[in-house]
């Protein structure tokens, strides 16, 4: 995942949900923040500056600092495998992920980061058909 932040502060705070076989409303999995999906909890930073880390499932590859911690326009790369703990879903998946900071009095700051992410899926072969996508101007933003 790429994540342009444009404001100052932590950035992470964010829910990742998994919408699984037909869920609506509520998710079937619904995480704690961003860091703590990429395996950073408690936020990237130490000693005053985000810290790069790399495992072999999860982590903060890249980490872009124009001016300084916690400034706008810092650009980060992370990353996440589920191999050791797969989404078991039968029909339909769908992953979300909020894009939420803090405020600098502590309250929740919704953001405009520009955020790009991809998935990979593995299919054993032979398979069935898969249906066809929808459009993408026919898919729902949350």
């Amino acid at each position: 995942m790429a994540w342009g932040v444009h404001n100052n502060g932590w950035w992470g705070e964010g829910e990742i949900k998994f919408f699984m076989d037909g869920d609506k409303q509520f998710p079937t999995i619904c995480g704690t923040g961003l860091e703590d999906y990429f395996c950073g909890s408690y936020n990237f930073d130490r000693n005053g500056q985000y810290k790069e880390f790399s495992t072999p499932y999860s982590g903060l590859h890249q980490v872009i600092r124009p001016d300084g911690a916690y400034r706008s326009q810092q650009r980060f790369g992370l990353y996440r495998w589920h191999i050791t703990d797969p989404i078991r879903f039968e029909k339909d998946l769908r992953i979300t992920i909020q894009d939420l900071g803090w405020r600098h009095d502590g309250r929740y700051l919704p953001q405009k980061s520009d955020v790009a992410s991809v998935a990979f899926w593995y299919q054993s072969e032979p398979h069935a058909a898969f249906p066809k996508l929808p459009a993408w101007q026919d898919l729902e933003v949350n």
